[in-house]
């Protein structure tokens, strides 16, 4: 995946992320769309997440990915 530094994520728009408010879960491109999905997931099973949080960190990465 290809190195997300601090100076680049904070020059990204708020909506290329999954959580715009909160500026987490960045998807502006596949690969971290992908990796969004996998820590969305990831922090549902540790309890910090909400499934509900996470099904629209997916949705927004789906939308990304394409559907995939």
């Amino acid at each position: 995946m290809a190195k997300l530094t601090a100076s680049t994520r904070n020059a990204l728009p708020s909506s290329a992320f999954a959580l715009p408010k909160s500026r987490k879960y960045p998807v502006q491109d596949a690969e971290h769309a992908a990796d969004a999905k996998g820590r969305a997931t990831q922090q549902v099973k540790k309890g910090k997440l909400s499934p509900a949080t996470a099904a629209k960190i997916r949705a927004r990465a789906n939308a990304v990915l394409g559907g995939k």
